[in-house]
């Protein structure tokens, strides 16, 4: 079905009392209501405040009329199915405004129905048909009890239906056989419209919406995945050694290690602006990165610059310029695995000692007592100077003037030296990861393709189901497919990504030079809606890996360039200064732009016999070959 696309702005405009479906009661009231098409129409200008089009309504009405024929079919073969429920444009709360077509509640199960006017299958309307069921199975905590299920209805489709990715595909005649194939749980009670209502809906937010929420003191949403992972675990350790630290006098450093996604910024930001002794007039700790992309994208979302620092200034204030303490108790430096070597930090600021160290110095001066907690991505290290990993907090804690109790991971805790004292805790290793949408094992299936384990990969795919991963050797292919998957969710977002280091990638439009990237207003790319020119989603200006680290898409393009290639083994051409294994940091820049994705990614290898075997890697490994569509 066509849906038109108001602005995200819009919904703010409807009556508090408007209900999140356009029309909504039993099949048997649908079938009844002659009134059936100016009540959506009715309850459309209630919700967005404007009129719906005229190609909107025609394809509700084409909608409906093959619906009333195959409900009263359905009917007739389940007569029970009359006191199903049925929704149309149920809106997804939270979700920008995206609205499945048509939703059927049966007891203990909930069938998706999205409508395209079209007879041939599309990836992107498949796979959105997908999203909307994989995220009603996740998120709401009616549907959570229920079988999930989606079809595509294409209705000029004359042949008979297929799966295709767990998505059942119909002609507009196979719709009464397909619902009346729905099982019904045992015990299973029919679902009424005040519980489906009332019904949380808590989708995964990504880091600026998390970091708007924290910053307008809001609540984040009670995420059954971040339970999973214990995050709340973890914070309730962070609070507990603050309180301890205070009234004993002591100094902490944690360290929380994780796979990208995992949450180790949302630990971050919830514990700087959510921790006990918080108070509106005294905040007491500081939030750091050298991730400057990330500082950027952030206060341009918040308008504000005081949410995160740059590490950099923390150091020339504190260190450089006057070493003297500062007003923080509590530091927390993000993106840890950047803390450059002794040499690295010489070259750049003239401080004679690792970052780690340094960090460490300074916080030894807070007053009393202080808690350092560094936030450390695994296999994330893609600049020069930062190879050195964990060992620089064995050696910054060894050497300390003052005494530190070291918290971290047990792996982690094999890195530091016998007599610290050294208290292991499991879950301060995030393995979790909560970007990827139902993709928990997304890095294994990145590790074990850049590990050249092929075989190891492509059995892991089919437990990413949910999360859409292609290959294609055309661009503009690529393109197409995210713009038409998400033409009406304005709240989603695409884009160019592409390795630093590719130098093959330019005959084909991706800007990833670097002037080119530092010219790349980097928050407008991250936040402006879909329609504007400086958007990720005009597909015009590329991120690199050093541009996209903390941070995330909907649905990336991932430019596979010359700089890292499969010949026998992965190999890469590129010679970097100060680098020890410049394969490694290839490597690890691949790692970061594989794992961007929220609902998927398609990666692109251009068209030339020296990427054909790179092409043939990637397939091998389970990405599904992307081609162009036409109905």
């Amino acid at each position: 079905m066509v849906q038109t696309s108001p602005s995200d702005q819009l919904s703010l405009f409807g009556t508090e009392t408007a209900e999140p479906w356009l029309w909504g009661g039993t099949i048997a009231d649908f079938s009844a209501a002659s009134d059936w098409l100016p009540q959506m129409r009715a309850a459309y200008y209630q919700r967005y405040q404007q009129q719906a089009t005229k190609t909107q309504q025609q394809a509700w009405q084409d909608c409906a009329t093959v619906l009333r024929s195959q409900l009263t079919q359905l009917i007739e073969d389940r007569a029970e199915a009359a006191q199903w429920l049925i929704l149309f444009e149920y809106e997804l709360p939270r979700e920008g405004g995206r609205r499945p077509d048509v939703l059927v509640l049966a007891p203990g199960q909930i069938a998706v129905l999205e409508f395209k006017q079209k007879a041939a299958i599309a990836a992107a309307d498949r796979d959105q048909a997908a999203a909307y069921a994989r995220d009603l199975a996740e998120y709401h905590s009616v549907a959570q009890q229920c079988d999930v299920s989606a079809a595509l209805v294409l209705t000029r489709r004359e042949q008979s239906g297929e799966v295709q990715d767990a998505v059942v595909v119909l002609g507009p005649a196979e719709i009464a056989a397909y619902l009346g194939d729905l099982g019904q749980s045992k015990g299973a009670a029919q679902l009424s419209l005040e519980a489906w209502r009332a019904a949380d809906y808590a989708p995964l937010p990504t880091v600026i919406q998390a970091a708007r929420t924290i910053f307008e003191n809001e609540p984040l949403p009670n995420i059954r995945r971040a339970h999973s992972a214990r995050i709340p675990d973890v914070l309730d350790y962070l609070g507990q050694l603050v309180v301890q630290a205070q009234a004993q006098q002591e100094r902490h450093l944690v360290l929380i290690t994780g796979v990208p996604g995992a949450g180790k910024t949302l630990v971050g930001l919830q514990f700087v602006y959510q921790h006990p002794l918080r108070t509106d007039n005294q905040k007491q700790a500081v939030l750091l990165s050298g991730n400057g992309p990330l500082i950027t994208v952030l206060q341009y979302a918040l308008k504000s610059r005081a949410f995160v620092q740059p590490v950099r200034n923390f150091y020339l204030t504190y260190e450089v310029r006057q070493q003297k303490a500062p007003p923080e108790h509590i530091i927390v430096f993000d993106e840890a695995q950047r803390a450059w070597d002794a040499a690295r930090m010489g070259e750049k600021y003239g401080i004679e000692q690792a970052a780690a160290g340094a960090v460490l110095n300074i916080a030894s001066r807070v007053p009393d007592w202080c808690v350092v907690l560094g936030l450390i991505g695994e296999g994330q290290e893609i600049h020069v100077g930062e190879e050195e990993g964990t060992e620089q907090w064995n050696e910054a804690v060894a050497s300390s003037a003052v005494d530190w109790q070291v918290h971290c991971s047990p792996q982690q805790a094999t890195y530091f030296e016998p007599g610290l004292s050294l208290q292991p805790q499991p879950f301060l290793d995030l393995s979790l990861s909560l970007r990827s949408h139902l993709a928990k094992d997304l890095q294994r299936w990145v590790g074990y393709l850049l590990d050249s384990d092929f075989a190891a990969a492509a059995a892991l795919r089919p437990q990413l189901s949910g999360f859409d991963m292609y290959v294609a050797r055309d661009l503009e292919t690529a393109k197409a497919y995210c713009r038409q998957r998400y033409a009406e969710q304005v709240d989603k977002r695409y884009g160019l990504m592409a390795s630093s280091r590719a130098r093959n990638l330019a005959k084909y439009g991706v800007a990833n030079d670097y002037l080119a990237t530092q010219r790349l207003k980097v928050g407008p790319w991250y936040i402006d809606p879909p329609d504007s020119l400086l958007s990720c989603c005009a597909l015009t200006g590329v991120v690199t890996e050093f541009g996209c680290q903390g941070l995330e898409l909907d649905f990336p393009i991932v430019c596979w360039g010359s700089d890292l290639t499969w010949q026998d083994g992965w190999t890469s051409s590129v010679r970097q200064k100060n680098v020890s294994n410049p394969l490694r940091l290839r490597l690890n820049s691949y790692r970061v732009l594989l794992t961007r994705g929220r609902d998927g990614f398609v990666v692109f290898v251009p068209p030339e016999p020296a990427m054909d075997s790179t092409y043939d890697s990637l397939a091998a490994a389970g990405l599904e070959p992307l081609s162009a569509e036409v109905d």
